[in-house]
């Protein structure tokens, strides 16, 4: 199991690609996603071990150059990134709703890394861009005590950014609520 992911944010696309494969050729890390998403950025992000991660995310840091838009290296990522990301969590009970949505798509993810450290959550969903106007949101359930730690903890890292869009809590959502979002 990996236990660093790192990324970088471009605003183009054709450099996007050629850094993600200097990124790849770098170090043996893995490819999660590199794709394009909106508006008409790109981003790579990877996982491996924390040296690997680092070599790589710095060579396309590098390879960006003046289109890089953000960077990342987050090592003793937490477990409940992954799946999140992939959209494949289903809750294991239906409990508290957060949700904070950012301008940012690296910080993003920095923040629910933070959040599912901060408090014992469930991560749903870290949507990354795409049809989102170039932001991105994380969605995620525990009880309402645990929610609130971690959507305070989440929201004061991509405060500090200013890359905030806004941070709800959802103490006992609607039943259709829960269909609709899974």
């Amino acid at each position: 199991m990996y236990n660093a992911i790192g990324m970088i944010e471009l605003n183009s696309i054709a450099r996007g690609i050629y850094a993600a494969d200097l990124m790849i050729k770098t170090a043996a890390v893995e490819a999660i996603c590199t794709t394009a998403v909106c508006p008409g950025k790109y981003i790579v992000l990877i996982q491996g071990n924390v040296s690997a991660v680092e070599s790589s995310v710095n060579a396309g840091v590098e390879a960006a150059g003046e289109y890089l838009i953000d960077s990342f290296v987050i090592p003793n990522v937490h477990p409940g990134i992954f799946p999140a990301i992939s959209s494949t969590t289903i809750p294991e009970e239906r409990a508290a709703l957060g949700i904070i949505e950012s301008f940012s798509l690296a910080s993003m993810i920095i923040s629910a890394d933070v959040a599912l450290k901060a408090a014992n959550i469930q991560g749903m969903e870290l949507r990354l861009g795409s049809g989102l106007g170039g932001k991105a949101f994380f969605t995620f359930t525990g009880d309402v005590a645990a929610v609130d730690a971690a959507a305070e903890a989440g929201k004061n890292y991509i405060q500090k950014k200013g890359l905030l869009v806004d941070l709800e809590v959802i103490p006992s959502p609607a039943e259709k609520l829960w269909d609709a979002l899974m």
